[in-house]
């Protein structure tokens, strides 16, 4: 049986709609401020994970080891240095 050509009509009609719908919305979705917002939204969701605090919280930790290891190595070998320069001097 033959569809009507109103039948037909509307059904274009419809589809026309819902593609227009979801060229919206998928407009909205491709914007790159929301999906930045997208992004933070997960990294900040991320971020307040215990573990993943406790991890940062080490890494944290240890950049900060090796930084104060790292001036102290720096102080050590200044004090070495001025101790020898004393001491050439000390031979002259």
């Amino acid at each position: 049986m033959a569809r009507s050509i109103d039948a037909i009509q509307r059904d274009i009609e419809r589809t026309r709609n819902q593609l227009a719908r979801t060229l919206d919305e998928l407009s909205v979705r491709a914007d790159p401020k929301n999906l930045a917002d997208d992004a933070r939204g997960q990294v900040m969701g991320t971020i307040k994970d215990p573990k993943v605090q406790m991890v940062l919280g080490g890494i944290g930790a240890g950049v900060l080891l090796l930084v104060a290891i790292g001036m102290s190595n720096k102080r050590k070998q200044k004090k070495q240095i001025k101790e020898i320069q004393r001491l050439l001097a000390a031979t002259r």
